[in-house]
């Protein structure tokens, strides 16, 4: 679903945004150039899916957070013998995303709820919460209310949780 589709959600939510328009960034490190203008905790988003291949997860963490696969799989939410990340060909089956574009409102395009959602409970905590608006050219800044709002809209839970952080 174009970035337009999630925008027009969002209007149709009757919920307040941001849009920061900037060049296609395809990491965390480039994103970081373009996110001095907003607000609140930029997040990192993870298409993964378990060994068997069943069962497809989409988790927003903070962009800094190193994340444990290995403890993350283990959490009761989750509990699978192994996780690794999702394939572009996965991913656009599921969520109708490609790489760099990945953002929780790629969830708009999976109606029959075949991929589980997960935030990181430090991501909710900020004042505002910045994804992609399923491209990677532009960023959306959203109070975690409102996002916890769009997630409603789809009928989807807010399962927050507490991501596992590898040591150093």
């Amino acid at each position: 679903m174009p970035k337009n589709a999630v925008y027009a959600h969002l209007d149709q939510l009757d919920v307040a945004y941001k849009i920061i328009e900037h060049p296609p960034v395809f990491t965390c490190d480039d994103a970081n150039q373009c996110w001095r203008e907003l607000r609140g905790a930029h997040s990192k988003n993870l298409f993964l899916r378990d060994r068997p291949g069943g069962r497809h997860f989409l988790v927003s963490v903070i962009s800094e957070k190193k994340v444990d696969l290995q403890a993350l799989r283990r959490l009761p939410e989750i509990n699978c013998s192994k996780l690794s990340f999702g394939s572009p060909e996965r991913l656009l089956a599921r969520l109708k995303l490609t790489p760099g574009s990945v953002s929780p409102f790629g969830l708009l395009n999976d109606p029959e709820k075949t991929v589980e959602y997960f935030i990181d409970k430090d991501l909710l905590a900020a004042a505002f919460v910045n994804f992609h608006p399923n491209l990677n050219d532009a960023t959306v800044e959203i109070t975690p209310a409102d996002f916890v709002k769009y997630l409603e809209s789809l009928d989807r839970p807010v399962i927050a949780i507490d991501i596992p952080e590898l040591s150093d």
